[in-house]
């Protein structure tokens, strides 16, 4: 999802669309991403929503790579919604990563993810580069990773209206404490 979102801005060459019109497109979509993070993340369950938009999101990627260079208007279309889906799950695992885990840890947790965008950063030319002589290069894995990731956080706990734990022990206890209520 992270190296979606730096690719995405530097693909939109290897699409039969204008290029600076897919930028402004991009960064317009940007903002209801955000709309949405702010006005419902107290209000949407992290986990299903996490997965719903990088499903979303891979799906449309692997549609334009499936698409090829046929149909310029419909790749843009998906594109778009796409690069909306990438932005808002990113957002959500921003906030969704911070609630995880405890105030001792949280830097370097929050600090990983950074590293991780860096990382896509390093290698979305390279990527953007081979998807020119074939888009799933660069749609199509990346669309793949995306949707794959997102099934990652069927495992993790939902978060929302959780109290936020500041050491280890803390979140251990409130785990054991959580099986003995349950089990």
């Amino acid at each position: 999802m992270i190296t979606y979102m730096t690719l995405n801005k530097h693909t939109l060459t290897n699409l039969n669309f204008n290029l600076y019109l897919g930028v402004v497109f991009n960064a317009l979509s940007e903002f209801p991403a955000f709309l949405i993070m702010f006005f419902y993340i107290d209000k949407i369950n992290r986990r299903y929503a996490l997965i719903g938009f990088t499903a979303l999101s891979g799906v449309s990627s692997v549609l334009i790579a499936v698409l090829g260079q046929q149909k310029g208007s419909l790749q843009i279309v998906l594109e778009l919604v796409s690069f909306f889906s990438a932005s808002t799950a990113f957002d959500m695992m921003l906030i969704y990563t911070i609630e995880l885990f405890p105030t001792c840890v949280r830097n370097s947790a929050i600090a990983m993810v950074r590293q991780a965008l860096v990382f896509g950063g390093v290698f979305s030319p390279v990527m953007v580069a081979a998807g020119r002589e074939n888009q799933f290069w660069s749609y199509g894995l990346f669309g793949l990773v995306i949707g794959l990731s997102g099934l990652f956080v069927v495992g993790l706990p939902e978060t929302r209206g959780s109290v936020l734990c500041d050491t280890m022990d803390e979140e251990e206890y409130k785990t054991w404490a959580n099986e003995q209520f349950i089990g």
